[in-house]
């Protein structure tokens, strides 16, 4: 009998010594490291706008890469690719292309990878493109792990929508317009209050400011340009024989505001997405 369970013990450790050695020889996953606030997985689209950044031509998603397994004392490569089949992203258009492969550095078990999405398509004020990337197989990683763990999906656009704010202070602004929000965001506004809310007095100042750092930077750009040199912006004249400018971001010319010139009155004015002139 006691040989009987001597036998078994045996076997259970040379078991368990053999598991143990597969587990350190075979190659480690990588995964994406998304989770909600609540420590769930989250696999819901990455939403982006440049709306509220105007005249930022691009900017950075870093993506967190995570090792399942072992760390090594040695550079590993990993793989990120774009899935086609699930983007609507054109790239150099609307992002830059991915590496052929990334780093995990040495006794590391994470990273995170650069993704840079673009603005300078003028599209992108009415549409939403998606950029979706996977983690794929490499010398130095498997590709078992579920794919909705190694795959993300990011959603962006320049698009703005009307604030809840706006209606209360379209007297001073005007019916809403999305070119007319742009121009106060790049006037350095920011939300305005909501004069029904408890101690709405409070911010009534701040709102007037705002207010009329808008005003005066659309009834005169020129000379708020002049004012306002490392803002960046600058306005050039059409070459289609009239008096009117296109008013842009140097960093982003592809994006223009329309500056007409209206001779009846000797003045300048923007004009909305819809055609009209914004007055304020």
């Amino acid at each position: 009998m006691n040989l009987f369970y001597v036998f078994i013990l045996g076997t259970l450790l040379f078991a368990c010594k053999k598991s143990d050695i597969s587990t350190y020889e075979s190659a480690d996953n990588i995964y994406l490291n998304y989770y909600d606030n609540t420590g769930v997985f989250d696999t819901a689209a990455v939403t982006y706008s440049f709306s509220t950044s105007p005249g930022l031509a691009k900017d950075t998603v870093w993506v967190p890469v995570v090792v399942s397994g072992k760390r090594l004392n040695r550079d590993r490569q990993f793989i990120l690719r774009v899935v086609d089949t699930a983007t609507t992203a054109e790239k150099d258009k609307h992002y830059e292309p991915l590496k052929p492969f990334y780093v995990m550095p040495a006794d590391s078990g994470k990273i995170k990878v650069p993704v840079i999405i673009k603005n300078i398509d003028q599209d992108l004020t009415s549409k939403s493109v998606a950029l979706t990337f996977m983690l794929t197989g490499s010398a130095d990683f498997k590709p078992d792990l579920p794919v909705k763990l190694r795959t993300k999906k990011i959603v962006y656009s320049n698009r703005l929508e009307m604030p809840s704010w706006w209606m209360f202070w379209q007297g001073q602004l005007g019916q809403y317009s999305r070119v007319t929000h742009q121009l106060f965001l790049i006037s350095g506004g920011k939300n305005l209050v909501n004069p029904t809310l408890p101690n709405a007095y409070l911010e009534i100042p701040r709102t007037l400011y705002y207010l009329e750092n808008v005003r005066l930077f659309v009834k005169d750009p020129f000379t708020w340009i002049s004012r306002n040199p490392q803002s960046g912006y600058v306005l050039t004249k059409r070459k289609d024989g009239t008096e009117d400018y296109d008013f842009y971001h140097t960093a982003s010319p592809e994006i223009k505001f329309y500056v007409k010139f209206f001779p009846q009155v000797n003045g300048y004015f923007f004009i909305n997405e819809a055609g009209k002139q914004i007055i304020m």
